[in-house]
Order: C-alpha cells, then structure tokens, then sequence
C-alpha cells in the first residue's frame, strides 16, 4: 500500500475537485452527443471532446489552476485537443502524490490520448484544405478579382508564390468569370505540379442601405502643389464635343463636354476665361487639339458645374464661347452627427438629408431605405444599429409604420456621411432572416459541381446548417465541404451547435470573419471572441480559416502597416489565413508565406515551440 504525504488533506480537496469535473464532463459527452449516430464517423471522438470542453470551460477554474501550479502541475490550459486525458492525467498525479492507487472509471469513459487530438486536427484540416505546404503547417486562402477570369498569368503567380486555397466570392462576378478562374487554376496546378482547393463563399443576405438621392454636378479640380503652395503640375482638363459620347483618358483631372463647333475653332496657345462655380476667376491654356477633343491646364483651383460660360479670349463671333454641358453627378451621402435622428425606411426611395427651418430646427429627419425591411419585425426600441462596418452607431428610439427611428450615439465629432449599399448590422435583434437566398440557391448548382468547400455567410443557427446540407443533399451532383463564416453575435453564440451539426458532413470547417464579427460584437471585445472561436474549434478538431483585412494595406497599397504584419503573425493560431483582393495580392501572398514560415519555429497553435533563442547565445557571450 502506497504511503500518503503530510500533504493528504489538500490533495483530498483537489482529487475530489478534479473527479468532480471529470464527471461533468462525461455526462455533458453523454447528453449532447450520446452515440453520435448522426455524426460522421471521422468526428465522433471530436464531437465528444468538443462536448468535454464546453463543460470543463462551464466554470471558473482559475481557483484550480492557481492550486494544481503549485504542484507543478498541468493547469488545463492547453487542453483543448484532449480534454478528458488532460484531466486524467492529472487526476492520475494526484492520485500518487497521495499515495493512493491509480483511479479507475466505471463508466468507462476512457480518452483518447494525447497525440489523437493533435492527429484529428491534423487529418480534419488535409481533408478539409489540402496537404500541408512544404516548411509551413498554415494554408493562404486568396481571394480572387475579378481579372482572375482573364488572366492566367495572374493566377499561375499566386500558386506558384503560395496560394493553397482559391477563394471566389458569388457576390461578385458570374458563373462564367467563376469557371474561368478555376479552369486557370487548373492549367496552373498542371504546369507547377501542385493542387489547391476551392472555396465558394455564398452571398447571403445582403442587409444594406437603399439608394441616396445624388449630389451636385460639381466636380472640383486642383493643381498639384509643393510643400510651399506653389503649382508644381496643373490640373489636365480634357474638353470634348457634348454631341458624342466618350470615354475620358484616365489621365485627365476632369473632363468637360462642350460645343462641337466651339471645339472646332480652338487652337494652341488660346486661353479660354471663365468664372467657377464659387464666382472665382480661372483661365486654361489650352496645350493640345486632338480629334474632337482639346486639352487644357488649370493653374489654379476651380469647381466646375453645368452651364459655365467659357470663353476664348481674343476671339470673335459666335464661335467665342460655349457652356459646359451635364456632368456627372456626385455620389449621394447623408452627413450625420452625434445626436441626428435617421430613418431608416422599408422602401426604396432614395435617402435625403434633414430638412430644416429657418432657425435650424428639424422638419424631417435624414431617411434612408433598407434592402430586407422585413427585418423590422424582430427589431425592438433600445437594440443597437451599426451602418457603415460600425463607423456610425446609434439605438433604436421607436418602430413604427415609417421605420426605424435611429438616435446617432456614434460619429467622428466633424460628422460621417452614409451612402448608398453600406452594411447594416443590428446585433441586439433577433433576425429571422433565412439562411439561404433564392441567389444562394441558384448559385449551389455551379458550386456543389466546381468546388471542394463552400462557405455559408451569415451562419446563425443549427437550422441554418441544416438547411445549406439540405439543398446540397437536394441538388445530389456533389459534397463541397460546409465552411462556416462566422460573422455575427448569434453565430459566435450558437458556433457550439452548429459544429455539432456541420459533423455530419465528412469534412468542415469555420471562418472566423473578423470585420463584421468586430461590429456585432465591439471592437473591444474581438480580440476576446476570435480566441473563444479558437479555443472551441480547436476543441472539436475543426480547422479555422482567419479572414478579413489580414495584410490589407499591402494588398491595396504595397506597404503594410506595423500592425497588420503582427496581426498576421497571429494567423499561424488558425489553420489557413485568409486574404483579400488588391492591386499588390501577390507580394502580400510571398510576405505571408515568409512570416507563416518563420512563425511555424516559435509558436504550434497557443503552444510555444521552446527552439534555440539568438538573444540567449547573445546573451552567454556576454557573460
């Protein structure tokens, strides 16, 4: 018999704690998954350990993990991908610390061991995104613009620089943009003698602004400046018979339709006077005559505006001047500040601004329509309302037979302006929106017959999944994988559930999107809900594509940001990272890959790979 230690009474408390636990966490296995028939075969031990750690994280262990440290024991947190064999391990310590015979568990519960979990990961990620790249475990997701379609070359580049997974988003393009991007992908997996997965992501419904009336024919032009004011490049005025119709030169700072026959009597060398629309006195030289066209330099400042008289100086008759023509309207906007009430409206007629009296006050207030009114009905007075990816917020005042009366709370102090087809979110109302689209339907045909996963927008509920599997089932021409996106607070809520039901299926997988998520469930709190969301995906061995603005600011501009490069370094936590469009795609997709390469030495999900420190050889040759 073994002997106990003086320690006895304290390690009494903490092997009952601990059995305690562990007994929750099988009868939560026991009643949320019981035999698991409906689930697949290749998740049935992660579903049970997904169950493990929803009840192991049901109450703050903080207390127990504070007291197994102090033995210099495992404190559960890192447990995610085998739970019960973390408890058992360490139920099994205390137990010979106590001197006590090693536990065993009549209802037979027995874990998987400790390498299974890692393994199931593992195996659920190749099934779901592809072999493993060489010397990185994290697959790059790209997203693909719309010049995909037309250019090979394009998209041979972004294999051959480390794409793994094509991303085709249905909410843009059509069948035929979408199914040349995959037979160049295809040509490209030929020549490079490597595979890549495809993703369709589904558009889902599109809760947006309606239409805002237009601003202004105005369009202001400048001249480019140094530091000291002085013009250092003036402005390129293109002038152009009003009579046809032409695309202006993308190098013109503004094009302006004018009188053919005025046109006709333009020389070199003239300068043609005339007044802008603020009443300011402005001259072109005119330096070109073209065929049908002219082009002028602009020294000065000027906003120019249908029916500008322009006059050519020194010339003579009825050819000396003429009048700028329609221009384009400017794009609408409502401005709005902290304290403005706007209406959003269950039609379609176009937003307008305010309407004042004389003193100021309000006649009506700013309106703007919304794209699915039938939310209305879920929402109630006090439920928050973001427009714009949360650049505005306010709160509901009264719902009635006009709309939603929105009180502003949040704005820049100068104010924001809202335009047309911008995100609503309203995360306090529970939508009944439904999961699917008669579009999202539409689309599946060419999706289950072309694509190895597609992505639901907007997963919500466990119906949600159910009814994407559903169609799909329906459809019967193939078995894309389901990728949830996970972009609202009810998805993150009910994300136990819905992995739960996206099991069924012999691969899935979660994407955690990051910029709608933030908006739904506060910037503050996104750094908190993507680890949860990692956390419990890790639990139930599903892999995690990390999507939204990662390397943005290289994509579009090719330079990143301090912080963006951090962010990315984070991605090596998910199991692919996901990027989006821009004019730089394929230097962001080569940075990305380094910084997967190099993160895959130091960190394996939130476990740190202790590998040999340069700072600690550094620091030994000082001594």
């Amino acid at each position: 018999m073994m002997k106990k230690t003086k320690a006895a009474p304290f390690l009494d408390e903490l092997i009952e704690e601990v059995a305690g636990l562990r007994a929750a966490l099988v009868d939560l296995a026991d009643e949320a998954v019981g035999e698991a028939e409906a689930i697949h075969p290749h998740f049935r031990d992660s579903a049970r350990n997904l169950a493990h750690y929803m009840a192991l994280r049901r109450r703050d262990l903080r207390p127990l993990q504070a007291r197994l440290a102090e033995l210099g024991l495992s404190s559960l947190g890192r447990s995610e991908p085998h739970v019960l064999a973390s408890v058992d391990a360490v139920l099994g310590v205390l137990h010979q610390l106590a001197g006590r015979p090693a536990p065993k568990h009549a209802d037979g519960s027995a874990p998987f061991g400790f390498e299974a979990g890692t393994q199931l990961l593992a195996g659920h990620t190749e099934a779901l995104l592809g072999a493993a790249p060489v010397g990185r475990s994290v697959r790059i997701m790209v997203t693909m613009p719309g010049e995909a379609a037309f250019d090979y070359a394009l998209v041979h580049d972004l294999l051959a620089g480390g794409m793994n997974c094509m991303r085709i988003n249905c909410a843009h393009d059509e069948p035929g943009a979408w199914l040349r991007m995959i037979e160049h992908l295809r040509r490209a997996e030929q020549a490079l003698k490597r595979r890549c997965k495809v993703l369709m992501d589904l558009a889902g419904p599109k809760l947006r602004t309606g239409p805002v009336a237009p601003g202004p024919q105005v369009k202001k032009v400048r001249p480019q400046r140094d530091a000291f004011g002085r013009v250092t490049a003036p402005a390129r005025i293109w002038l152009h018979a009003a009579d046809e119709a032409v695309e202006p030169p993308t190098e013109a700072d503004a094009s302006l339709p004018v009188g053919a026959d005025w046109l006709l009597h333009l020389a070199e060398g003239d300068r043609v006077a005339f007044e802008d629309a603020g009443g300011r006195s402005r001259q072109l030289e005119i330096v070109e005559i073209g065929s049908g066209h002219a082009w002028g330099l602009l020294a000065n400042t000027a906003y120019l505006a249908p029916g500008i008289a322009l006059r050519r100086e020194g010339g003579h008759g009825k050819h000396r001047e003429t009048r700028v023509g329609e221009l384009p309207a400017q794009e609408g906007a409502l401005m709005l500040h902290q304290g403005d009430l706007l209406l959003l409206t269950p039609d379609d007629e176009a937003g307008e601004a305010a309407t004042l009296d004389r003193a100021g006050r309000v006649l009506t207030p700013a309106h703007i329509g919304c794209t699915l009114p039938q939310v209305f009905a879920d929402v109630r007075p006090g439920d928050a309302v973001w427009l714009d990816d949360g650049r505005i917020g306010g709160a509901v005042e009264k719902n009635n037979r006009a709309g939603l009366h929105v009180r502003i709370a949040r704005a820049r102090p100068r104010g924001e302006r809202l335009r047309a087809d911008k995100g609503i979110n309203l995360p306090d109302s529970p939508l009944q929106l439904p999961a699917l689209t008669q579009q999202d339907r539409d689309d599946l045909r060419f999706i289950v017959e072309h694509a190895d996963m597609v992505a639901m927008s907007f997963a919500n509920s466990v119906a949600d999944v159910e009814a994407l599997a559903a169609e799909i089932a329906r459809l019967g021409r193939g078995t894309p994988a389901i990728v949830l996106k996970i972009e609202t607070r009810r998805g993150f809520e009910h994300l136990p559930g819905m992995l739960l039901a996206a099991m069924r299926g012999a691969a899935c997988g979660v994407m955690i999107a990051r910029g709608d998520l933030a908006v739904e469930c506060g910037y503050e709190r996104m750094a908190e809900v993507q680890e949860e969301m990692l956390w419990v995906c890790e639990a139930a061995h599903v892999p995690v594509i990390w999507a939204t603005q990662v390397l943005e600011t290289l994509a579009r501009e090719g330079i990143p940001s301090r912080a963006e490069i951090t962010d990315a370094a984070m991605g090596h936590r998910a199991e692919c990272v996901m990027l989006n469009k821009g004019p730089h795609i394929l230097r962001a997709v080569q940075t990305l890959d380094g910084i997967l390469h190099r993160m895959r030495r130091h960190q394996d999900k939130k476990r740190p790979m202790l590998r040999e420190l340069h700072l600690a050889r550094a620091f030994a040759a000082s001594e």
